[in-house]
């Protein structure tokens, strides 16, 4: 019902409290003074004694204030009231018992505790003890009373302060509408303050630009201009010269930007070409002690070290001429020597350039008795041992070197380039300027000297010399960390055989098909076939087969597969001067028949052509093996040929007639009118895959062969006079299959089924035809 901090107000009377209590509750009378020493009895008389040391009474005074029980509600507040009225009147009843006991022992009282002269009466008691009982909490009222009025106090003037703010804004208010205007006129002269001030700063800036010409064409054209190329803050007359370039360029219809634009560009050309003669200055008195040095020793590790080791140390000792010749670079090409747009491109791209030039050309000189020595160490070699070993340790000599000079050239020039086709690229800009030196962008002396000793040699030498490079430096380890090195020789190695070595081998290759192939001399002796040798199926093909396959495994052998399965010229060449060069044999078989009567032209064609087309399949072109193979790929050729089709294709056939086109996969081939049983000539001549080619000789071939056993076989079965037997026909066949194909019985099966299918299908025809007469 009450807070805990009203108890605050009430003053502390617990101290008085106890003490009356204690007093009241322990107080006993003492002995008196006038009592005999024989002990007299509390009931014999006594004189009247005198005023004892006793508490004066203070029964009609009201009672002391006590700190009652906090009531929990009005009802318990009734309660606790009572309570206190029935203590206040026990303690009114023990004072007059005292007083009684006073009296008997004829004490006289005090006048202080004498009582007044007329009672009062039992309302007035009544009123004075309800005034003791509630004199705490008319304390907590008159408490509550001031606060009250401190209260309204404070509301008064809070209500008197928010008058006097409202009164404030309103005047605010007043003075904000009346000085608008004014702050609009404040604000307009603001942004004209602006406006001028940063119109100033412009016009302070394009002022720069102009005021900057005349201090630096003083010092590019001083007596001692040559020397500031040496210090680094030279690299300052160039970014403030870009930077002029660039703001007279983008403001061409300022007063006079042209004229300022032209003479800037002039200052530019002029600090360039102070760079160049510099650093060109700085290389020929490198170069004036280095070679003497190089050219009077003959220890090979001593010239390393002069070439390399020695000129480094003196070329960077100029710091700041490399860097101002570094800064250069960069405003042209990124650190991988690709070009970087720019206004003033051209001007920065023609000094590299003619850098570039004069450390290449300076470098060949240095280094030329190296070089020398080099060039001498494989002609000989090439004598004493041989053109691949001697081609083997030069590369690899070649490759150490250039991996030397590019390293040197990214620590002077602080730029390693790449392979890049771009005409304004630094890649291009080093490849213009080759000398017999080898560096990153110039593998021409490698390929020049290889070539020169290679031109004589056999064509397997090549290939041998092309597999190692290509196994050597482009089919690397991915398992191991590449190394910088391995990474410049993969580089190398790719230019080598993309630009050089690759088109030598072709043409060597060329050379070999004109003169193996194409004039290969047909001895009557080959015209013909003899029995298969160990079971190898290419033992007993003519020797343009086999030199067709030994160049195709050599060409493989030496290419990588991307380049010898992709349209090969090579491959193309090697398969088609081998099916002029059987076709010539063909009709050279042909034309002595009569006189010998033992070569098939048509089984012989079969054979070399099947073995060609089986080495394409083997090899895909790609997969070369160690020995000899059997026709493992005959399945897939004759799938390719299908042979499930001749039996409706004979029962379509009127005639001895057929027309192959409708085997072959060229559209051209298709529509050429047949003659004989097989395609015009022009047709194979608008084939333009040779394997196309292939397939379509092979198919008249087959179809010519069979054609002719199965009419053997039904004549012999229908047995007319002057016939052969069936099985002397079957055995004359067998021979033959087995001369041709020995050990190969799925190639002899699939003949000797197709020729059933063909006797059968000349069967049906001839019936038919009977019939129909």
């Amino acid at each position: 019902m009450y807070e805990d901090s009203w108890y605050s107000f009430v003053p502390d009377i617990s101290h008085k409290k106890s003490t009356s209590i204690g007093q009241t509750a322990g107080h006993r009378r003492r002995e008196s003074l006038l009592q005999q020493p024989n002990g007299a009895t509390p009931n014999e008389a006594v004189l009247p004694l005198g005023s004892l040391d006793e508490e004066p009474d203070t029964s009609n005074d009201p009672p002391e204030p006590t700190l009652s029980r906090r009531a929990k509600s009005y009802s318990d507040f009734y309660h606790v009231v009572r309570a206190q009225l029935s203590k206040d009147a026990k303690k009114k009843r023990r004072r007059k018992r005292n007083d009684r006991s006073i009296e008997a022992l004829g004490v006289e009282k005090p006048e202080d505790d004498m009582p007044g002269p007329s009672e009062p009466s039992g309302e007035l008691l009544e009123a004075q003890l309800l005034e003791a009982s509630q004199q705490e909490y008319l304390l907590y009222q008159d408490q509550l009373d001031m606060t009250e009025r401190h209260l309204d106090i404070l509301v008064n003037e809070t209500n008197g302060a928010l008058k006097l703010l409202e009164t404030l804004a309103s005047s605010f208010r007043a003075v904000e509408t009346q000085t608008s205007s004014f702050q609009a006129q404040c604000d307009d002269l603001l942004s004209e303050e602006k406006r001028l001030q940063k119109l100033a700063d412009e016009v302070g800036t394009d002022l720069h630009y102009y005021a900057y010409l005349d201090g630096v064409t003083r010092r590019l054209n001083a007596p001692g201009a040559s020397r500031l190329v040496d210090h680094e803050n030279f690299a300052e007359i160039l970014t403030n010269t870009d930077a002029c370039i660039k703001f007279m360029a983008q403001h061409s219809t300022y007063r006079d930007a042209e004229s300022y634009l032209a003479r800037y560009q002039s200052s530019l050309t002029k600090a360039l070409h102070l760079v160049e003669a510099g650093f060109t200055n700085h290389l020929e008195r490198i170069s004036s002690e280095i070679s003497k040095q190089i050219a009077s020793t003959q220890s090979e590790a001593a010239r390393h070290a002069l070439a390399y080791g020695r000129f480094e140390e003196l070329v960077l000792e100029a710091d700041g001429l490399i860097a101002n010749i570094q800064r250069v670079i960069s405003c042209c090409y990124d650190p991988l020597g690709h070009p970087v747009p720019g206004q003033n491109f051209d001007y920065y791209s023609n000094t590299v350039v003619n850098i570039f030039a004069s450390y290449t050309n300076i470098r060949d000189r240095d280094l030329k008795p190296v070089t020398q020595r080099d060039l001498d160490t494989f002609a000989k070699e090439t004598k004493d041992a041989s053109a691949e070993t001697a081609s083997r340790n030069y590369i690899k000599q070649c490759y150490e070197r250039s991996y030397d000079e590019a390293t040197l050239f990214t620590k002077i020039f602080a730029i390693e380039p790449q392979y890049s086709a771009d005409a304004n690229s630094a890649f291009v800009a080093l490849k213009t300027h080759q000398k017999s030196l080898v560096n990153a962008a110039n593998v021409a002396p490698i390929a020049t000297t290889l070539q020169s000793a290679l031109q004589s040699v056999e064509l397997q030498t090549i290939c041998n010399l092309l597999g190692w490079v290509t196994n050597e430096y482009l089919l690397l380890d991915y398992d191991d960390e590449v190394s910088g090195y391995a990474q410049h020789c993969q580089g190398l190695t790719v230019r080598l055989l993309m630009e050089h070595l690759w088109p030598f081998a072709d043409t060597a290759f060329e050379n070999e098909i004109t003169k193996s192939i194409s004039r290969h001399a047909i001895a009557p002796e080959t015209l013909r076939i003899g029995p298969v040798v160990n079971g190898v199926a290419s033992s007993n093909a003519h020797p343009i087969a086999k030199k067709a396959l030994e160049l195709l495994g050599m060409y493989d052998q030496a290419m990588p597969k991307e380049r010898s399965q992709q349209s090969s010229p090579v491959i193309f060449r090697i398969v088609h001067e081998t099916i002029l060069a059987l076709q010539r044999a063909e009709t050279r078989m042909k034309s002595t028949k009569s006189a010998n009567p033992d070569p098939d032209p048509d089984l012989f064609m079969i054979k070399n052509l099947l073995i060609v087309k089986n080495e394409l399949v083997s090899l895909e072109i790609g997969d070369v093996r160690s020995q000899a193979a059997a026709m493992q790929h005959f399945g897939q050729i004759w799938d390719t040929l299908s042979p499930q089709n001749w039996m409706g294709l004979f029962r379509g056939i009127l005639g001895g007639s057929l027309s192959l086109g409708l085997w072959s996969s060229s559209p051209a081939a298709a529509n050429a009118p047949a003659t004989n049983g097989k395609p015009a000539a022009g047709s194979n001549d608008q084939i333009q895959d040779a394997s196309e080619k292939l397939d379509e000789l092979l198919r008249q071939s087959i179809y010519a062969f069979t054609q002719r056993w199965g009419g053997l076989i039904n004549a012999a079965r229908s047995g007319k006079k002057g016939a052969r037997t069936l099985a002397a026909v079957e055995k004359e066949l067998d021979d033959r299959l087995v001369a041709a194909f020995g050990g190969q019985p799925e190639v002899m099966g699939k003949l000797k089924e197709a020729i059933q299918i063909n006797a059968q299908a000349q069967k049906e025809v001839g019936g038919g035809a009977k019939g129909g007469r």
